[in-house]
This record gives C-alpha cells, sequence and structure tokens, in this order.
C-alpha cells in the first residue's frame, strides 16, 4: 500500500523542488544559511506556508538547516544556482511553468492520442520559442542543464581521439560541442541548429574558451542536408518524430558522413524487454504530451534503423544516468 500511495502521491515533492527553482531558492542561498523571515522576504513569498515549504525542502534533503537558518546542500549548491556554470535548474524551470500543468492532461492524451501542449491552441512550441528572440536564450538554456551530464560523458566514453572534426545537431546552446572541445583540444566542431539560435549558441561559446574551434552553422535538418564532419551527433532528436521522419533523417546523417565516418544518436531509451528504464518510457509519454507522433524508442530500433539507412557497425552503450549512445559506422 505504502508504494502505491508514494507513487498517487509523487507530485507533491515534485513540485515542491520544482517550484524552490522557480522562486531561486538555491540561488539566494548560495554561499550563506538565512532565517525563515530573511529568507521570504528575498524570494517574496506569503509568510502563511514559508516555514512548511523550507522544512519541506529539508525533509527532502534540499536544504539544510542549522540554528534556524537554511543553507543549501553540497549538492544544490553545486547544480541549482543559478549564478554557477553547473546550473542545470534551466530544464526545472521549464517543467515549472510550462510541462508540469500539461501533464495535468495526460488522460486526456491517452485517450485522444493528440498532443496536450500549446497545440491545443493551434499553435507550436517552436514557434513560439524560434519566433521570439527573447525566448531563444532561456529554452536553449533549459537543454544545457537536460544534457550537461550526458555531454560530460560522452566526451569522456566516444574514443575522439581517433577523429578531427565534428557536428551536433539540433546544438541548442551547444552544450555538447563545448564539452567536446574542453575535453578535446586537438578537435574542431560545429554547431548546427535553425538560425536564430545562432546569438544564443555564439554568447555561451564564447564564455567557454573554445571558440576558437567551435563554429555555429544554421540550418533546417528537416527541410536540408546535415553538416559535414567525420562524427555526426543526434542528440535527443529522433524521438520528436514518427519513425517515417526517423528513417528520413539517418540516411541524410548517412549521406553527409565520409567513409568511416560515425553517427551518435543519444536518447533515454527504453530497455529492449520494455520493463526496467521506467524514465524512457515516461519520456515517451512525455513525447505524446509534446508532440504530433513523437515517441520513445529501444536500442535495437534504432540499431535497425541506422542498418536500413547503410550503416555497417552499431552498437548501443550507456552514457550517463538515463542517456544511452547508440553508435554507427559508415
Amino acid at each position: 500500500m505504502d508504494y502505491i500511495w508514494q507513487l498517487g502521491f509523487g507530485f507533491w515533492n515534485s513540485k515542491a523542488l520544482l517550484s524552490a527553482v522557480e522562486l531561486g531558492v538555491f540561488t539566494v542561498l548560495a554561499n550563506r544559511s538565512l532565517g525563515v523571515d530573511e529568507l521570504r522576504r528575498e524570494l517574496k513569498i506569503h509568510p502563511r506556508s514559508a516555514r512548511d515549504f523550507f522544512d519541506v525542502l529539508v525533509s527532502l534533503k534540499l536544504l539544510n538547516r542549522d540554528d534556524e537558518k537554511y543553507s543549501n546542500t553540497a549538492e544544490t549548491d553545486h547544480f541549482l544556482d543559478r549564478n554557477k556554470p553547473s546550473y542545470i535548474g534551466g530544464i526545472l524551470e521549464m517543467c515549472s511553468v510550462r510541462l508540469y500543468g500539461f501533464w495535468g492532461s495526460l488522460t486526456e492524451g491517452l485517450r485522444t492520442g493528440m498532443p496536450q501542449n500549446e497545440a491545443k491552441n493551434g499553435q507550436s512550441l517552436y514557434e513560439i520559442v524560434y519566433g521570439n528572440p527573447e525566448l531563444i536564450e532561456p529554452f536553449v538554456a533549459s537543454m544545457t542543464g537536460y544534457s550537461q551530464g550526458t555531454a560530460i560523458a560522452l566526451a569522456e566514453k566516444f574514443p575522439w581521439k581517433d577523429y578531427g572534426t565534428y557536428a551536433d545537431v539540433g546544438t541548442a546552446q551547444g552544450a555538447i560541442p563545448v564539452q567536446i572541445a574542453l575535453a578535446h583540444p586537438h578537435l574542431s566542431g560545429v554547431g548546427f541548429d535553425l538560425p536564430p539560435v545562432r546569438p544564443a549558441f555564439e554568447k555561451y561559446v564564447n564564455g567557454s574558451g573554445v571558440a576558437d574551434r567551435l563554429r555555429f552553422e544554421g540550418g533546417d535538418f528537416l527541410k536540408g542536408s546535415m553538416p559535414t564532419a567525420e562524427v555526426l551527433i543526434m542528440g535527443q532528436i529522433l524521438h520528436n518524430w514518427g519513425i517515417d521522419t526517423r528513417r528520413v533523417l539517418l540516411k541524410k546523417a548517412y549521406d553527409a558522413l565520409p567513409e568511416n565516418g560515425v553517427l551518435i544518436v543519444y536518447e533515454t531509451l527504453i530497455d529492449n524487454e520494455r520493463r526496467v528504464n521506467t524514465t524512457g518510457l515516461l519520456q515517451a509519454l512525455n513525447m505524446m504530451i509534446e508532440t504530433a507522433d513523437g515517441s520513445n524508442f529501444t536500442g535495437a530500433q534504432c540499431q535497425g534503423w541506422m542498418r536500413e539507412a547503410g550503416f555497417r557497425e552499431t552498437r548501443v552503450e550507456h552514457l550517463n544516468g538515463v542517456d544511452w549512445m547508440v553508435v554507427a559506422s559508415k
């Protein structure tokens, strides 16, 4: 019974964290401790439930409390202070102000098979974001928060010493190419995305110390060709589209690569038996909420589509947390 109860009310814990990130609790507490009244005033929240809220965060091991003063834990200080380069809260902010509400319509989505996001009002998330310069940087920053750990793992686990050039397709702010360039000074790379992303990409890359080896290339992989490089990376791309589009994109990647070139697809994969990778399965539901025909898939499925595109060798390897990479050689 307890397990069922905890699952049913799990959204309480989740929203407490998301609201804390949205309010900037961990940024306000960076390098200091504050009492309940000081903290609530800085956060501009009402006194009624402030203490309860902060103590919830203590019970969840997201805050410390000593002598009635609150402070960050080592982990929240490192990952959830907006002023640190290690900040991963951008994606959590997006979850709080946007995605959390859409998941409230999961039942409707399961009954209709239709997206439950802006599409219900005849809008497209990407049209909204990329059509408004003020929204682009916060959106791509949220993608950085989501992919930072995977970017570091990808820089460590792939044999980059054997290659000289790479391109990240759908690069957003550039977290993936930046981490690879930082770890491997001999490499030069490209971040490929829609043209409006360029300013956010160049701002992020210029602050990383590797701008001399990274450049932005604007394009639309649905309408045109892929960039050329010895290694192409497609991270969290294929799950946005149906199977026919996935096959088209993989064939475009194959055509863009030189002989002996490599394609890396990384995703939150579903395990082949569809039993244990809960996050991959939940993200498949998220793709139903967010897209017209997207979904997650297994490593074996991806390997099959790669072989159909012409790739000769494929393998699946764990990257970080819930993310895996499927590597294919031309």
